[in-house]
């Protein structure tokens, strides 16, 4: 099994994992050594599921003003851990070609191979709750059609994108490609250049 299809198939193996509670507060241990991709990697796919069902709870219509906001914050805090393991997933990568002869005539990816499995990732959530839609018994025939035909497409995508990332780390690990780790560098969290914040200090 390639690099990104055993990525896939534990994006897909945490995201059932995290429906047996769907629960955003659920502590479940990781069944991956910690130290290692795989642990990473599970740890990466849950935190998109959590985060996947905040946004969805945070667009209740009736939700509370106060408890959206404690849920807005959390969301915030989410995405930045989400963008802290993706760039350590990065690291992995960059460590691990560390030593490739990069060729002349190398160019770069316009994504990160961690960026490119933080939207494979996202993909397995998106294919599992299509799928969950598909299947519904009180929704209309329309509906279904429709579903189905938007988890086909989802389907295909992710056959796509898995071969892609692992064309991508094949052109790197012989050095057709190179990669670079640009730190996301987000201002609005840090206090020193949001606005909002240091104007407070």
């Amino acid at each position: 099994m390639k690099f990104a299809e055993n990525c896939y198939r534990i994006f897909w193996e945490t995201t059932q994992l995290y429906h047996k509670t769907d629960d955003v507060d659920a502590v479940v241990a990781n069944p991956y050594e910690e130290g290692t991709i795989e642990h990473t990697l599970h740890a990466k796919n849950w935190i998109d599921a959590v985060q996947w069902h905040l946004e969805d709870i945070i667009r209740d219509p009736e939700i509370d003003p106060v408890a959206a906001l404690a849920l807005k914050r959390r969301i915030d805090r989410s995405n930045q851990d989400r963008t802290d393991m993706v760039e350590e997933i990065d690291s992995y990568f960059r460590d691990k070609y560390k030593n490739v002869a990069t060729q002349a005539d190398a160019t770069i990816n316009t994504e990160s191979p961690a960026w490119a499995l933080d939207r494979l990732s996202i993909l397995a959530l998106k294919i599992y709750h299509m799928q969950a839609e598909v299947q519904r018994t009180d929704a209309e025939q329309a509906h279904i059609d429709k579903c189905q035909a938007k988890l086909n497409v989802l389907l295909e995508q992710q056959v796509d994108l898995t071969s892609a990332i692992d064309q991508l780390l094949e052109d790197i690990e012989a050095g057709r490609k190179y990669m670079k780790v640009y730190r996301q560098m987000k201002m609005y969290n840090d206090t020193d250049t949001n606005p909002i914040l240091y104007a407070k200090k």
